[in-house]
């Protein structure tokens, strides 16, 4: 089988991976794929956010199946363009990325579905979002409608700092991103990710994680797209993951069916969960990043066969196969992000680490210059270690940090905290 994946970064090279473990695969291409990609793959330069040209490129490399790692080419509808060339594709199509690409058009199905969520309003003008403000008071939380890289959303602890964060919203500080916001009562208890494979029809729950999202430790500090991630996330147990799935995935799933945009492909929800109760944060239409790797590294070759299962309608005959193990990935940052940060930094030792089924360092954003290893994004590194506990994989994982020579980046020496504390 002749596989193409989307996408350039550290959910992509742990993808990439996973894929390569399993014999059915004849060949790997990855579009546009990032240094650390390419030593275990073809790359390609090509532009994932047009349709057409994916297609055509399908066509010419004999490409038997696709798998769109990112939300942008989803809410592009690159699937949706592969799908009416008779190509198999993994990811939802343009209709249905709207759970993650629309904060309104999410809310407007949980209310529909009559799945718990947080309170709301949707404004198109910072006027009324300010009075909402005012009335709901602090803390409360400002999102941007669309589609924000992982940061349009704000986390007011008081009404100015909500109302400044609806100036730069409506200001266009996220783009068309911000052209509308939704304002969200603020949650309180413990976040974790809840990941499925849908098919249309069937859904198969395939595992949970924990995101740091916040850039310092103890989780303080502004939200970043991620600074580490732990699984399985012991706060989603299978007694909340039955309720999560009988109360919010399984009637989202139908409500979209209903309204004749079905949902094929990972249903990433993310779950405020407080006294055993989950409550939906948000959706995605992709798989997290730095979820992924810690769900790659658990799930090894069998990751394909699913995908491919999710693909063809087959979910219902598929099942997951989990080891009794836990993972944990560690983004190394360059400096100065999640704001601006350095480029350019030389990257050494990552040679004398070990690449086995347990331990993997995945890049997110390198390249080669001058045939060294250099920085070339915010996140640039994603450091993960199986362990049969969590102190076991955390331990191996931060061994393996304090090899890399990397004078220009940062980590959090706390990923997993939570469950460590427990």
């Amino acid at each position: 089988m002749n596989i193409l994946i989307l996408g350039g970064g550290g959910r992509e090279h742990s993808l990439a991976w996973a894929v390569l473990q399993n014999p059915k695969c004849d060949r790997l291409v990855v579009a546009p794929g990032n240094a650390g990609i390419a030593a275990i793959a073809d790359c390609a330069d090509l532009d994932i956010m047009d349709g057409a040209a994916v297609a055509g490129f399908v066509e010419e490399e004999a490409i038997d199946f696709v798998i769109i790692g990112p939300e942008a080419p989803l809410a592009a509808g690159v699937a949706d363009r592969l799908r009416e060339a008779g190509v198999l594709v993994f990811g939802p199509s343009k209709a249905a990325a709207q759970l993650e690409a629309s904060k309104a058009f999410t809310k407007q199905i949980c209310d529909a579905a009559n799945a718990p969520t947080a309170a709301y309003g949707h404004f198109t003008d910072a006027a009324a979002a300010k009075a909402y403000v005012t009335a709901q008071g602090a803390p409360i939380v400002v999102k941007a409608d669309g589609l924000a890289a992982g940061k349009g959303v704000i986390m007011a602890d008081t009404v100015e700092q909500a109302h400044a964060a609806i100036d730069d919203m409506f200001g266009g500080a996220f783009g068309g991103a911000g052209a509308e916001v939704v304002i969200e009562e603020f949650m309180t208890g413990e976040e974790a990710s809840f990941f499925v494979l849908c098919d249309g029809t069937d859904v198969l729950p395939i595992g949970t994680a924990q995101d740091h999202k916040r850039v310092g430790e103890g989780d303080t500090g502004p939200n970043t797209g991620g600074m580490g991630a732990y699984s399985p996330a012991p706060v989603l147990s299978d007694a909340v993951a039955e309720r999560a799935l009988a109360e919010i995935i399984r009637p989202t799933m139908a409500e979209m069916a209903r309204r004749g945009t079905p949902y094929q492909g990972v249903l990433y929800a993310g779950f405020m969960i407080k006294d055993g109760a989950p409550r939906l944060v948000e959706y995605n239409a992709r798989f997290g990043d730095p979820e992924c790797q810690v769900l790659m590294m658990r799930l090894g070759a069998q990751a394909l066969d699913l995908l491919e299962a999710a693909a063809k309608g087959q979910l219902a005959s598929a099942q997951v196969n989990w080891a009794d193990d836990h993972a944990i990935t560690v983004v190394l940052a360059a400096n100065g992000y999640p704001g601006t940060y350095d480029k350019g930094a030389v990257i050494k030792g990552l040679d004398a680490l070990p690449q086995t089924s347990s331990q993997m360092v995945f890049h997110a954003g390198t390249a080669t210059k001058d045939g060294a290893l250099t920085a070339s994004g915010g996140r640039v590194l994603n450091v993960t270690a199986r362990g049969a506990s969590l102190k076991e994989a955390a331990s191996r994982a931060y061994e393996m940090v304090d090899a890399i020579h990397f004078p220009g980046g940062f980590c959090r020496r706390d990923i997993g905290w939570r469950a460590l504390k427990d």
